[in-house]
This record gives structure tokens, sequence and C-alpha cells, in this order.
């Protein structure tokens, strides 16, 4: 009986946990849509006076309500555990929707980020509390902006407007909290590759593979 334990655990269940990881790695060489084809922005400006648009670039989204000097650590948190490591890309954009008024404070947060990062890829676009509402609206989440109209998460959005995420029931998962660094180390990271590696591959399958994705 033992030798046959030993047996077991010797050829067995190595077998057994590789074909349980393989088919893990499988199930996640794409991530899902959470919400097709999302509205594009508006006519909505940055801080600059441009207009920045969702169309052909990956897109990290947050929105961050009128409070945003009391959550800039949220945005530090996504600063360094995401934006640092990946800002080198062209295709890739942090967009920021805040409320009309707000342009001061957000001001502040671009130039505190830029004491020690590059902020081109940084843009916080400006738009009324109802412009904000109904494109929030339209993202068909499950969670819900609060009553300053902004949140924690950020969501990532592909390059046709697709927002993506987990749609297993057990690991459901739309958006990313930025108050939690541990999360966007994990969860967004692990998430964002995945949007990556796809970009990559379908440029590599094109023979147009550039060093920016």
């Amino acid at each position: 009986m033992k030798k046959n334990i030993v047996l077991f655990v010797l050829f067995v269940l190595p077998i057994v946990a590789y074909l349980f990881f393989a088919s893990g790695v499988n199930s996640f060489t794409k991530l899902p849509t959470i919400t097709p084809k999302i509205a594009d922005f508006g006519n909505w400006k940055s801080l600059k006076g441009e207009k920045v648009t969702l169309n052909n670039k990956i897109t990290i989204l947050g929105f961050s309500g009128t409070e945003i000097l009391k959550n800039r650590g949220n945005f530090f948190n996504l600063n360094e555990k995401i934006y640092q490591r990946y800002n080198g890309f062209k295709d890739l954009q942090f967009v920021v929707i805040c409320p009309l008024g707000t342009e001061q404070d957000a001001e502040k947060i671009e130039e505190s980020l830029g004491a020690f990062t590059d902020v081109s890829g940084w843009h916080f676009v400006f738009a009324s509390p109802e412009e904000i509402k109904v494109f929030y609206d339209q993202l068909h989440l499950k969670g819900k902006l609060d009553q300053d109209l902004g949140t924690p998460n950020v969501y990532i959005v592909d390059k046709e407007r697709n927002l993506r995420g987990r749609k297993d029931k057990e690991e459901y998962k739309e958006g990313y909290n930025t108050f939690h660094p541990s999360e966007l180390s994990n969860e967004m990271l692990d998430d964002f590759k995945i949007i990556l590696y796809e970009y990559r591959a379908a440029l590599k399958k094109n023979h147009n593979a550039t060093k920016e994705l």
C-alpha cells in the first residue's frame, strides 16, 4: 500500500499538476471582454487643451471625482505599479476623467507625478457631471461612481474600445482598485500583460511588430 502511494506521488501527481497549470495558462491567453465597443469621449479637453480619444490606444481609464487631491495617493500607486513600467509604449495612455472645475487640482497631481516621472502618457480630461454619468453608465459595470463622481477603480480598454477584465464568476474583475497596491501588482499587472501579449502576437502574425508593443 505504501509503495503504491509513493509511486502515485512520484509519477501521477506531477502529471496532474502539470495538466492543471497548463490548462490555466491556456484559459488566460485572451482577456475576456466585459463591455464591447464603449463610446469614445466627446469633445472633452485635457489640461493642455488637447482632444483625447480611445481609438487605437490601449487605455487605462479612471474617474477622479471632485476629491482628486484627497485621493491623490491612488494615482501615485498606479503610477508606481503600472505606469512607470510601461510608459515607453507609444500605444498606451492613462486617462483620468475629471469633473469640470477640478482643473487646478488635476494640474497639481500632474506636477507632483512629473517630479519623478515622464507624464506624457497621463491625460486628465474634463467633462460636466452629467456627461460623466452618461459615459460611465454606458460601460454597464456592476460598480458605481460615488457621490463625488469618482471611483478608486481603473479599467483596461483595448484599441477597439472594448473594456476588458475577468468574467469568471469566482474571480469576476471589471476594474482594479488603485487604493490597494497589491491588487495593481498582482491582478491588474497579470491582466495587463495578457493585453500586451495579444497585441504582440497580432503584430508578429502580421509581420509588423515594433518595439513599442
